[in-house]
């Protein structure tokens, strides 16, 4: 199951009392900044989360999987996202106690 956008709303409205108007409104917000910035082809790095950064992929020979034809495919950008250690860490040990008494 992924976490969607309404739900992180709904987080927010519950976990910071934030009315559900002003929720709505800090995400798109974030969002906004984020796409943003990344259009400028420069990297976000949210610190104890991870980057997203942009690649450019050059133009390259492909085959069409339906049909087995060569063709070219044009060049284009692609967002790719490394996570940092701390969220490696959480991710891997499942956020287990000890992960939580490590962080304080």
């Amino acid at each position: 199951m992924a976490l969607t956008k309404i739900q992180i709303v709904e987080q927010i409205h519950n976990e910071l009392g934030f009315p559900k108007r002003k929720s709505v409104e800090v995400v798109e917000t974030l969002l906004e900044i984020l796409k943003r910035t990344m259009e400028n082809k420069e990297d976000v790095l949210i610190s104890g989360f991870g980057k997203f950064r942009i690649n450019e992929k050059k133009a390259r020979r492909g085959r069409n999987p339906a049909t087995g034809d060569d063709l070219m495919l044009d060049p284009r950008r692609v967002v790719t996202f490394k996570c940092s250690g701390k969220l490696r860490e959480k991710i891997n040990l499942g956020g287990s106690s000890s992960a939580q008494e490590r962080d304080n």
